[in-house]
């Protein structure tokens, strides 16, 4: 069976274990619990992930991989999903790229606040990043409604994930005001089981 390294606190963990719901997959899958950061590395998969990050599939065919877009990939084409649409493959990667940088300038806000002595922080710093999440908050509102309205992919995936990140570690910020076509999307997607049997916790 392949395990998988996993946190339910993160947005990229929620995306690989969101698509495994999706195909009806999650008993091929054993969940390992890891937790850490780059300064505290102790319980992270660092012998199968010399990042030390997770996700990291360890599969039974081949050797660890990671990063959440190559393992949904992987994990897609294993288990035939057909959340990459061949027709629309680059919106949807690009939609899924746009989504996995929203995730990522938001855990970075974390860490500054967690990782980082408070005589260390740098509140521009962190809004620089809330910027980039509302620059392709944005973007989404305005370029990709129309896809949000089409069958379920990756991107969409994505998207829900980080969505729901920001509600989750970043709530006070209203990510909502400004984007109501993307929040009325997000509460109809919410909804999905896949989305519910996912939902983060601390």
């Amino acid at each position: 069976m392949m395990q998988l390294f996993d946190n339910p606190a993160s947005p990229f963990c929620r995306k690989v274990n969101v698509l495994l719901h999706e195909a009806g997959q999650t008993g091929q899958v054993e969940i390992v619990f890891a937790v850490g950061h780059p300064l505290a590395p102790d319980q992270m998969p660092l012998h199968q992930n010399p990042l030390g990050k997770i996700p990291t599939l360890v599969r039974d065919d081949g050797p660890a991989i990671y990063d959440s877009r190559v393992i949904c990939r992987y994990l897609d084409t294993r288990f035939g999903a057909g959340l990459y649409p061949v027709s629309r493959l680059w919106e949807v990667l690009t939609l899924e790229a746009t989504a996995d940088g929203i995730m990522d300038a938001a855990v970075l806000m974390v860490y500054e606040v967690r990782s980082r002595p408070e005589e260390l922080r740098s509140a521009d710093w962190v809004e620089g990043q809330w910027a980039k999440i509302t620059r392709s908050l944005d973007a989404v509102e305005s370029r990709w409604m129309g896809h949000l309205a089409g069958k379920p992919d990756i991107g969409q995936i994505a998207l829900a994930c980080a969505l729901g990140y920001l509600d989750f570690r970043h709530a006070d910020r209203d990510w909502r005001a400004g984007h109501t076509a993307l929040a009325d999307w997000y509460a109809g997607f919410a909804e999905r089981g896949s989305m519910t049997a996912t939902v983060p916790t601390a």
